[in-house]
């Protein structure tokens, strides 16, 4: 039966979105398929930039560092961005201009820059290898990269088609920046371009690892990334009216702390993007670290917390934790990989005047999805919640698109005008990812209980998720056969109590060939594919033994782990 919570929150969402409210809908057709699209929308994110961060202009936006910046500050900084990348880099609207970076507020600026010059903001992972981040650029067909040292360090050397401009971190924008800095005189281009910029016009393009090996990029329109960001402004509108009914009005200004990167969707939508809408003030770190994030959030206020489980976890069981006042966080938000149920007694426990969350959306969703709040959340640990309204239409379907009763598992899909266009020069992919009535597939395996709550049980594909990042063992497999003396291996995933999946291996060599150790293999890895996809040595195992295959001949994934790990340990 629906809860108190479930109700309430019905009523309240179905108030927001009614004919005249802030959140209405409109009817939009894409491909035949009809589904509901807002109809206050900014036309581009370029336009959602323009009105949010003027409607916000003297709140607090970013605070990195020494450095902090107002909205009004963050958009005039942005600006200048823009009017270099048209005037000295000759950027037309609709070039792929890469973002290479780690977290910092000049890593937004230029995110925004790219766009209001009319560009595509192509998000490399910042994690990337040299010859990953390479790859990345050449498929999207970049014109520029905007890169900090240790990415375009990696670069080095690289036969790249676009050009390189570094940028910095921790400093004013106009340093930081400076080589694609411009103060605009007269009319700016930014402004201009806000004429010809629409909702077809692309924006971005995030690279996500999906079990065929090497990564894809998925496109979005301006319409699909915009709803998104709208849909999750409605879902706090909602919790926010909610609240203010019991606790009366909210008058503290919202502030997250930015511990998830930004070139990750789930930094990008909910967390970076949203925050314009609702004057939220962002607090960034370099890198995770708990024992700072703890010190951050009560020197700012931090009302909003979001990260892979772990972090969360590791927030709640630090050491520090007593010594610092973290009460104004009444959320600890959780995406990008499934949480332990106990994770989540746990965080109640640490924080009781604070409630654990969990998201489920995908890089091609741009992140929209599910949720589960709060008391339901403490109800239902194990399930991710129901489809967010009003965009998502969630249904679990068969092999052939049939729509199975609640309590089948089945293959999770979801439609919305906030999905993805496409992977970029991959049609066959592209249609793979869609059924014929528009649902985009996601790989997961899962059933909606008789409360329409989503359970995932397990994944399609073959990937493992490691802190939140997505590892392809296909990829792993291929970097593995690159090694002359390696005959067979095969990659999987080992339940781990901090990054909740860590990639193992086991391989074999060619008959006659000297053997090599795992740590000589991780070292070829290395120098191959990123740090965070190569198996640590004691999670690597040779055999001289042939590896079990299936009918089809293909490697029997779950049978070699029972035979090298054990199915005590295995994921």
């Amino acid at each position: 039966m629906p809860t108190q919570l479930d109700n309430a929150l019905e009523a309240i969402i179905t108030g927001l979105t009614a004919e005249g409210q802030p959140f209405a809908t409109v009817p939009f057709t894409r491909d035949g398929v009809t589904m509901p699209a807002f109809a206050a929308a900014p036309p581009s994110l370029a336009h959602y930039f323009a009105h949010f961060a003027n409607q916000n202009s003297d709140l607090p936006f970013l605070v990195d560092g020494d450095i902090r910046l107002t909205f009004g500050e963050t958009y005039a900084a942005a600006t200048c961005v823009a009017e270099s990348l048209v005037h000295d880099h000759g950027i037309a609207k609709g070039d792929r201009v890469a973002l290479a970076a780690r977290n910092s507020a000049n890593w937004i600026i230029a995110y925004m820059g790219i766009l209001m010059a009319g560009g595509c903001a192509t998000l490399l992972n910042g994690f990337s290898s040299g010859e990953e981040l390479t790859y990345g650029i050449d498929l999207a067909e970049c014109k520029l990269v905007l890169a900090d040292e240790g990415r375009a360090a990696r670069l080095e050397g690289r036969d790249l088609t676009a050009k390189l401009a570094l940028f910095s971190h921790g400093n004013q924008p106009s340093q930081g920046l400076a080589q694609i800095w411009r103060v605009p005189e007269g009319t700016s281009a930014a402004m201009t371009l806000l004429a010809s910029l629409g909702p077809d016009d692309i924006a971005t393009i995030l690279y996500t690892s999906g079990s065929t090996g090497k990564s894809k990029g998925a496109w979005s329109d301006h319409r699909g990334v915009v709803n998104g960001v709208m849909n999750y402004v409605a879902q706090s509108a909602m919790a926010k009216v909610h609240i203010e009914s019991q606790e009366g009005p909210m008058t503290a200004q919202p502030c997250a702390l930015v511990a998830v990167p930004l070139f990750h969707v789930t930094g990008e939508v909910p967390l970076m993007l949203q925050s314009f809408a609702i004057g939220r003030k962002l607090v960034l770190m370099p890198k995770w670290d708990a024992g700072l994030a703890i010190r951050l959030m009560a020197e700012e206020k931090v009302t909003y917390f979001v990260g892979v489980p772990l972090m969360s976890y590791e927030i709640a069981g630090h050491p520090d934790r007593a010594n610092y006042d973290l009460s104004a966080c009444k959320s600890f938000a959780a995406g990008g990989a499934p949480r332990p149920v106990e994770h989540v007694t746990r965080i109640k426990d640490a924080f009781p005047g604070g409630f654990p969350l969990l998201g489920y959306g995908l890089t091609e969703t741009n992140a929209v999805g599910c949720g589960n709040f709060n008391e339901n959340y403490l109800a239902k640990p194990g399930s991710t919640g129901r489809a967010s309204k009003p965009m998502v239409d969630l249904a679990i379907l068969d092999d052939d698109g049939n729509a199975l009763p609640n309590g089948q598992v089945g293959e999770v899909c979801i439609r919305s005008v906030a999905n993805f266009r496409g992977y970029w020069k991959n049609d066959e992919a592209t249609a793979a990812a869609f059924t014929d009535t528009g649902y985009f597939r996601t790989g997961d395996l899962g059933y909606l209980d008789a409360d329409d709550y989503l359970f995932i049980v397990d994944r399609k594909k073959d990937i493992i998720i490691r802190g939140g990042e997505n590892i392809s063992c296909i990829e792993v497999e291929d970097a593995i056969y690159a090694h002359d003396d390696v005959s067979e291996c095969s990659v999987f995933g080992l339940v781990d109590e901090r990054f909740g999946e860590v990639p193992a291996a086991v391989f074999r060599m060619k008959d006659g060939r000297t053997p090599i150790t795992a740590g000589e293999l991780r070292a070829f890895l290395l120098e191959r594919i990123a740090p965070f996809k190569v198996p640590l040595e004691h999670q690597i195992w040779i055999t001289e033994d042939a590896l079990p295959r299936l009918g089809t001949q293909k490697i029997d994934k779950r049978t070699v782990k029972a035979r090298y790990v054990g199915d005590a340990v295995s994921a």
